[in-house]
């Protein structure tokens, strides 16, 4: 520093507090105006306190801290009343005899890096330190000592005092401890070697400064080194030690802040505030013990562009502008010229354009658009350059209220609450700021719509509402500029709740031994919907725990059967509805009533039969109703024919039978008795008493190898005293009609030959000695199913027996086959082979037309039948040709033509042809709806179509059928029909006005579809001239002079139809009209003047085509009603 530095400090009693002095420095007490100011200045270099040596505290106790090091000369103000403006908090030592309370050193833990002599230093002072405070509790505290030693450390202890304040200086009153000279001597010199590393630590180099930029500084300092008036032991200089560098700017609290820690001697600082002053200092540490730091160095950084500016605030806004406002910016040293104000043309892009730059920190942005959101950048300029710019900020000019949102939809239901979402009202942009009301109507209430939700989000979930109720709601949307028409109503149902437990289940009738009724009734709360099924469990006995659904549905009441007498059963029930699954409802035990037992096992004999008695013995039966069986009933019976009789009666499971007859088959039975009565009799058991016949063979098992292929095998019966020596198998189709199919000793037998799937009998006999057995039962047997049989008839089907004809015959072909045997499979399809093609599968029908053959081609064809088991034989091959292709259709033209008449002619061939060629011709015409109609259907290859209109096209088709059937249809042929002409004129009428001249007067003509009609009128004098034209014109009459006396006129006229087409007018002359003849004489009596001897004849008209036509027709039909009457009358009759 370049002076001293002023502290002001505070003393509530106006007294000097004591000040700690470091080595090296001096303090002087200077009072101005009533103000006491205490300097703390450096000593000379010659200077050194011999009765005042330095303290320095032991590293790992924090009664004795290294003091902190004072900047050159710090002054302190102790006026009363002063208020403390900064302070540097001082350490002091604490006495040895107060309590200690561990406090880390320099924000350090204790207790780290201890190498074990100074461990063992540490254990000694604690326990020093433990009895002084043991003895030192027991004295007063006495006057302060006289020794200037004793004296520097009262002082020194006020003056830690201090350093214990944080940030003003309290005044506490004088403690002096009780303590010997010797026990503080010891103390310092068992810290002697503290003190000379704490002293090697002291000597590090200050700092130096190089490479000054505006963020960035080099430090570099040179290592601690000894010296040798030092006088430091050898073992006391660590090896390497770490440095802590600290660092103070200028206009802050003038507080050192340490920013680097570690062991290099050269750092780069970084993230400096450029054109500032700064001042640095390294401290050496080693083991938690530090040295004095080192001379502070002064640098200032270089000048740079400015900091990046806050975001611009908006200060007003309308529809088309926004007026921006900001702070001014960190000049880094260099004064700012102007501001870079940047927008983004509410485009949303991150493309922005300038639209501002000047040294004012405000803006008003005009010809904006309403309602738009526009964001804005700023960034600040020096003569060093342009900064980083700011954050974006968005800001929207006004505009108007929102438009009606959507009705709100569905996300998910509860029973309590409903999940709602809505979208953004169309025509909004995403980023303007718009907030929802959720407003909700419940109709049970009254109160109509009450809003649920108010704020942005476009969801929200009501809650807290009534178990399947219906709801409305609706959605308003407002910004700042106000609120939109409520949305459309939507109305959602709440989800029903679970229902209540039903009653407890009731037994409706009489308990049978197998089955009772239960009925229920339904629970009194359903939960808000109907219930849609009981369920009824039941639990076997009356502690059981495993339960089983005996039923599910709607009814309310249940047969439960398929029980077991005597047994005792739970049952319950509960509901099932929208809402979810009811509780079960209360047990209900229900005990079925006992039976009597089922049918017991057959007596089985015990050991061998004897002569005359026969020993039995059987079980439990296995059924015993549900109660217990009392006692067992034997009856025995020498032969069908006789009654049973009772031999036995007791609890016992057996018994001997005896007064019996050597070799008699005698049967026994058997049943139990209960509570509940008598069950049924056993099986019979049949045992014989003597050797004799064989016993009858029990019936004989049946096993089918193949279809066609079974194995027959038996057991050996009894022999009734002699071994059976041969058997006897008879086999059948029949029941009744069964024949001997093997004899011998052996116990099987395969028969072959059968056929599939059919039932077959046989039985056994056994043989012996003394004779032949009883034959066995009859055994059933059927065949196993086999593959179908091959199909016996196969032929070809002609297209007129098929109810639908196939489209094309040259490439289908029509097969039909009957089914055969399908040897107890069912046919499941067909397999039709034809060829090198893909065998076609049908299903079960019995014919099939087979398609996309080639034309006049022969084909093989056979047809297999297939079962679930597998594909039968296939049947006879047959031959099959299609037939050719329909021909194509023949060129088509037009041979003759008129205004009505088109004369069409196709192909090469008479015009008459018989009815039975091959081929037939299709003449179709487009109608006036589009669809082409037939014309004419026949051999011929000549038609002439009529009726038609004048100047108008036809389109034609053709097509050519023959036994292969109809070709292809031709393309499309245009005929276009001529103009008509006019039709032909009456005769002309005459009139005589003179000798030499008459008027001549026709009938007129309309026009003819927008064409004029002309007339042409000739005349021929004499018989054997010419007629020459006299008039031509569109007039209707015509006067006629110079006309010859004495002499023969004829007159004709006709009309003639002007067409225009593209080559411009050309006349159409109709037929003439009939000829009228004018003699014209001279006058021979004046009397008869008035009277002109004129001869008017009219030639005969000619017939037209038309009347021709019909004229024959009539002719025809008149002729042919008389040969048919003819015929009638003479060949029928």
């Amino acid at each position: 520093m370049d002076g001293p530095a002023q502290v002001p400090m505070v003393s509530p009693n106006g007294s000097v507090p004591p000040i700690y002095v470091p080595p090296g420095y001096v303090s002087q007490v200077i009072e101005e105006n009533g103000v006491r100011r205490v300097l703390v200045l450096p000593q000379q270099p010659e200077f050194h306190p011999g009765s005042h040596p330095p303290l320095h505290p032991h590293p790992y106790m924090p009664a004795f801290l290294p003091p902190p090091v004072l900047p050159h000369h710090q002054m302190y103000s102790t006026g009363p009343g002063d208020v403390a403006a900064s302070y540097v908090p001082q350490h002091h030592l604490q006495h040895p005899y107060a309590d200690q309370e561990p406090h880390p050193s320099h924000g350090r833990p204790n207790f780290i890096h201890r190498d074990e002599r100074t461990s063992k230093a540490y254990e000694r002072l604690q326990k020093k330190l433990k009895d002084r405070q043991a003895n030192g509790s027991k004295d007063k505290i006495s006057s302060p000592s006289s020794s200037p030693h004793k004296s520097c450390i009262s002082e020194q202890d006020e003056q830690g005092s201090l350093g214990t304040s944080t940030g003003m200086v309290k005044n506490k009153p004088d403690r002096k401890m009780q303590g010997t000279p010797e026990s503080d001597t010891e103390i310092f010199d068992e810290d002697k070697e503290t003190k000379a590393l704490e002293e090697f630590l002291s000597g590090v180099g200050k700092p130096v400064v190089s490479d000054i930029r505006a963020t960035t500084v080099v430090l570099t300092w040179a290592p601690p080194s000894p010296t040798i008036s030092d006088g430091i032991d050898s073992d006391v200089i660590p090896k390497s030690c770490s440095y802590e560098v600290a660092i103070l700017s200028s206009g802050k609290d003038e507080k050192f802040k340490a920013i680097y820690t570690g062991k290099n001697v050269r750092i780069t600082l970084q993230d400096l505030k450029p054109a500032t002053d700064f001042r640095t200092r390294v401290q050496a540490v080693c083991n938690l013990i530090r040295g004095i730091p080192s001379e502070s160095e002064s640098f200032t950084t270089l000048c740079s562009e400015p900091d990046a500016p806050m975001p611009p605030r908006i200060i007003n806004k309308t529809k088309h502008s926004l007026s921006l406002q900001w702070k001014a910016v960190c000049d880094n040293g260099s004064k700012v010229t102007s501001y870079n104000l940047e927008c983004d043309e509410g485009t949303g892009s991150n493309e922005f354009s300038q639209c501002y730059l000047g040294p004012q920190k405000q803006f008003k942005v005009t010809k904006l658009s309403p309602a738009t959101g526009y964001r804005f950048k700023l960034a600040a300029r020096n003569e060093l350059g342009m900064s980083g710019f700011s954050e974006e900020v968005l800001f929207y000019t006004t505009g108007s209220a929102p438009p009606t949102p959507a009705s709100p939809q569905l996300v998910k239901a509860g029973v309590t609450w409903l999940s709602l979402h809505w979208s953004k009202p169309s025509g909004t942009l995403s980023d303007e700021g718009i907030c929802y009301i959720l407003e909700m109507e419940d109709e049970t209430s009254g109160y109509g719509f009450k809003p649920k939700y108010d704020g942005d989000d476009l969801a929200c979930t009501v809650k807290n509402l009534t178990r399947s109720s219906t709801y409305k709601f609706r959605v308003i949307a407002y910004n700042s500029e106000g609120k939109s028409n409520p949305g459309e109503v939507m109305e959602l149902t709440t989800c029903p709740d679970k229902p209540g437990s039903p009653t407890k289940p009731s037994v409706k009738g009489k308990i049978h031994a197998h089955n009772f009724k239960i009925i229920w009734d339904p629970p009194k709360d359903n939960g808000g919907s109907a219930n849609t099924k009981y369920v009824v469990e039941m639990s076997v006995g009356a502690n059981g725990n495993k339960w089983d659904m005996v039923y599910s549905g709607a009814t309310r009441e249940h047969v439960c059967d398929h029980l077991n007498p005597g047994c005792t059963y739970q049952l319950r029930v509960y509901c099932i509805s929208e809402g979810g699954q009811s509780l079960v409802s209360e047990t209900l035990l229900v005990q079925t009533p006992a039976v009597p037992p089922g049918p017991c096992q057959p007596p089985r004999l015990v050991g061998k039969a004897r002569a005359r008695e026969i020993q039995l013995r059987w079980g439990h039966p296995p059924i015993t109703g549900g109660s217990q069986v009392l006692s067992y009933r034997l009856e025995m019976s020498a032969s069908e024919m006789t009654d049973p009789k009772e031999v036995y009666q007791g609890p016992d499971m057996e018994c001997t039978v005896s007064s019996l007859l050597p070799g008699k088959m005698y049967s026994f039975r058997l049943r139990g008795v209960n509570k509940a009565g008598y069950g049924p009799y056993s099986e019979k058991c049949e045992i014989c008493t003597a050797a004799g016949c064989p016993d009858q063979c029990k019936a004989p098992h049946v096993v089918c190898k193949t279809a066609t292929c079974v194995q027959v095998s038996w057991t050996t019966p009894a022999g009734h005293g002699a071994d059976v020596t041969e058997y006897r198998l008879e086999w059948g189709a029949m029941e009744g009609v069964m024949q001997i199919c093997y004899c011998g000793p052996g116990l099987n037998y395969e028969v072959k030959g059968l056929l599939p799937a059919t039932t077959y009998f046989c039985r056994v006999q056994a043989l012996n000695v003394a004779g032949s057995g009883p034959f066995s039962n009859v055994t059933l047997c059927m065949t196993p199913a086999s593959v179908p049989a091959a199909v016996s008839f196969l032929q070809i089907v002609d297209k007129d027996q098929l109810k639908i004809p196939p489209d094309s015959p040259s490439t289908c072909l029509a097969i039909q086959w009957e089914e055969p045997r399908d040897h107890g499979s069912e046919i499941t399809s067909y397999s039709i082979d034809f060829g090198d093609r893909q065998p076609i599968i049908v299903g079960r029908s019995t014919c099939l037309v087979i398609q996309n053959l080639q034309p006049d081609t022969t084909y093989r064809v056979r047809v297999q039948a297939v079962n679930s088991i597998g594909p039968g034989p296939f049947s006879h091959t047959i031959k099959a040709k299609t037939k050719p292709l329909p021909p194509e259709p023949p060129r088509l033209e037009c041979v003759t033509f008129s205004y009505q008449t088109l004369k069409l002619k196709w192909g090469e061939g008479t015009a008459k042809a018989l009815a039975s060629d091959a081929i037939q011709y299709v003449l179709q015409m487009e109608d006036k709806n589009g669809r082409y109609t037939t014309l004419y259907r026949g051999p011929c290859h000549i038609h002439k179509v009529q009726r038609l209109s004048e100047s108008t096209c036809y389109r034609f088709k053709i097509q050519a059928c023959n036994e292969a059937g109809e070709g292809p249809l031709s393309k499309v042929y245009t005929f276009t029909t001529t103009k008509s002409p006019p039709s032909p004129l009456k005769a002309p009428r005459l009139k005589q006005l003179k000798e030499n001249m008459c008027d001549l007067t026709w009938e007129a003509l309309p026009a003819m579809k927008g064409d004029p009609i002309v007339y042409n009128v000739q005349a021929m004098v004499g018989k054997d001239s010419e007629f020459k034209q006299i008039y031509k014109g569109p007039e209707t009459t015509f006067q006629v002079s110079n006309l010859q006396l004495n002499c023969e006129y004829r007159f004709r006229v006709c009309a003639i139809r002007q067409c225009q087409d593209t080559q411009g007018f050309h006349d159409l002359m109709g037929p003439y009209s009939a000829t009228v003849i004018l003699y014209s004489q001279r006058n021979e009596t004046p009397a008869n003047n008035s009277k002109d001897t004129t001869e008017v004849t009219k030639s005969t008209q000619t017939l037209s085509d038309e009347q021709c036509a019909a004229l024959i027709l009539a002719l025809f039909a008149v002729v042919s009603i008389l040969i048919a009457f003819i015929v009638q009358y003479f060949v029928i009759k």
